[in-house]
């Protein structure tokens, strides 16, 4: 049982790597908990799901590319590190005060689990997505959630990168238990957020999260990347 517990805990860090940075998903899933709390725990489990789906199809194929491309694994782990510092460095760099610099919404990996590109436009799109059904609204947060290529990006290159680590179904198993865990768990947070506050949440409280979150992607990367080629 001790055995599965790395993968499981690697699997969370992964699943609030990509989760927590907050942009117009997370926006609009608090909005949807102000109008209506049961239609926003819908959207959020249909956002969890978009990563969880994602990260299943990352760690079906990781292991299987990371068997054949052996004799050079630490250059393909070092490849992967890279991939996911430029995601979190673009991450951090959107993560600024209004006013300074480009908006934290501007960054690409924000649009999958959570979040997403232009959170600002978020609150603009309010009139648009009125009240619906739990059913309509999972559906309809999958179908927003999936459009950011990014999250299959960053999925891909941890999971090609741990490709031994991942190669039982066990280990595998408990990798994806931990990623869909990790996300269910911060978007269900975000619906109570909202279903209490009320409120829009503080520009410098968002700001925090996209820190937290791409420093998790960024340590994430220096933890596969060693031992250097």
């Amino acid at each position: 049982m001790s055995e599965l517990m790395t993968p499981t805990l690697a699997g969370a860090a992964a699943g609030l790597g990509v989760a927590m940075p907050m942009g117009a998903m997370s926006v609009l899933l608090l909005q949807e908990a102000m109008r209506d709390r049961r239609t926003a725990v819908a959207a959020a489990a249909g956002i969890a799901a978009v990563d969880l789906g994602y990260a299943a199809l990352a760690t079906a194929l990781g292991p299987w590319v990371a068997s054949h491309i052996s004799p050079v694994e630490a250059w393909v782990r070092l490849a992967s590190a890279v991939i996911l510092l430029v995601i979190a460095a673009r991450g951090l760099a959107g993560a600024r005060p209004p006013g300074v610099g480009a908006a934290a919404s501007d960054s690409g990996l924000g649009a999958s689990a959570g979040s997403g590109s232009g959170a600002g436009s978020g609150a603009g799109q309010v009139g648009v997505f009125v009240q619906a059904r739990p059913g309509k609204a999972f559906v309809r947060y999958v179908g927003l959630t999936a459009l950011n290529p990014t999250t299959a990006l960053y999925f891909a290159a941890l999971t090609t990168a741990q490709g031994a680590a991942l190669r039982t179904g066990a280990a595998g198993g408990a990798f994806l238990l931990g990623v869909g865990a990790a996300s269910l768990l911060w978007q269900q947070a975000l619906v109570t957020l909202g279903s209490l506050a009320g409120t829009r949440i503080p520009d410098r409280a968002r700001i925090w999260t996209f820190r937290l979150g791409y420093g998790l992607v960024a340590a994430y990367a220096v933890k596969i990347a060693l031992p250097l080629p």
